[in-house]
């Protein structure tokens, strides 16, 4: 039985962007849609009189929340199987549970209590750093959350760490019959750069042609199994958490992974990874290595 693609909710305007862009994500992969609104009401459920006619506010609220969004899905793709649950715990706690049997969750960039001026709402952050699968944060522009550039963006790690988002994106790339740019960015070291005596005759090309073949080390076996797909591997001098940012503005979705930590709960995002959560041009997607 196939894993349902499961979506935070929480009647926020980010919220609604996220089932949207998760509608569309289902019905490319031919998955069912599960909606879930994390709620504490019942810790207020006994300032309601026992054997009273009336529910709690709370409680009324998340139907609505969950049922709203259930129209909304249904009315944008009537296909696509939905379903719907409320939970009793924290939003962050819920969508991490549900992690466990999803094949992805999908989050807005803000939830309705996020503080003004924060580019990235606390639920979307932990749930990213700490999921067991694959998480979609829906954020960016307006062509970004359209899907109208037709081009995906790999940022690429090292081997050892990436191969799981290296998969994830060429079936990503696949399903949408869309470029997959993947790109490996490379920095000669300040103390490096006076030294002629650096391997492949200066430090920069030392550092640039290592950052190619690493590249094409992540991504042989990927372009053996997915020859369909187009693919534009690119190496490119400068930090990394700056050149996806700025690449995301073309790009429909960017993709990067995420290793665990030994010893310790979750996973570590790094500075890429926060950065493009934070302020990347399209939706963004953190997929843990295995």
């Amino acid at each position: 039985m196939e894993l349902p693609l499961v979506v935070g909710v929480d009647g926020s305007d980010s919220s609604l962007s996220a089932v949207d862009w998760a509608v569309d994500e289902a019905a490319r992969h031919g998955l069912p849609l599960r909606l879930i609104h994390a709620s504490l009401w019942e810790h207020y459920e006994g300032t309601v009189p026992s054997g009273g006619p009336r529910r709690p506010s709370v409680r009324v609220m998340a139907e609505h929340i969950v049922a709203s969004a259930a129209e909304r899905a249904q009315l944008r793709d009537p296909d696509v199987k939905v379903s719907t649950d409320i939970l009793p715990e924290e939003a962050a706690s819920a969508l991490l549970h549900a992690g466990d049997t999803a094949s992805v969750l999908v989050t807005g960039s803000r939830g309705r209590g996020g503080l003004r001026g924060l580019l990235l709402g606390s639920v979307s952050l932990a749930v990213a750093a700490r999921a067991p699968c694959p998480v979609i944060v829906v954020r960016g522009d307006k062509a970004g959350l359209a899907g109208t550039h037709e081009r995906m963006l790999l940022g690429a790690g090292n081997p050892d760490t990436s191969g799981d988002a290296v998969r994830f994106a060429f079936r990503e790339a696949g399903l949408r019959a869309c470029v997959l740019d993947v790109v490996r960015a490379w920095r000669c070291p300040a103390h490096e750069s006076a030294d002629p005596a650096a391997p492949g005759g200066t430090p920069a090309r030392y550092h640039e042609e290592r950052a190619r073949a690493l590249l094409d080390e992540l991504l042989r076996d990927a372009i053996t199994d997915h020859p369909a797909v187009r693919v534009r591997p690119t190496t490119v001098e400068g930090p990394a958490h700056k050149v996806l940012v700025d690449r995301s503005a073309a790009a429909d979705l960017v993709i990067v992974g995420a290793r665990r930590r030994h010893g310790h709960g979750g996973l570590q995002l790094g500075r890429v990874g926060h950065t493009l959560l934070h302020h990347a041009r399209c939706p963004v997607a953190v997929v843990p290595q295995q």
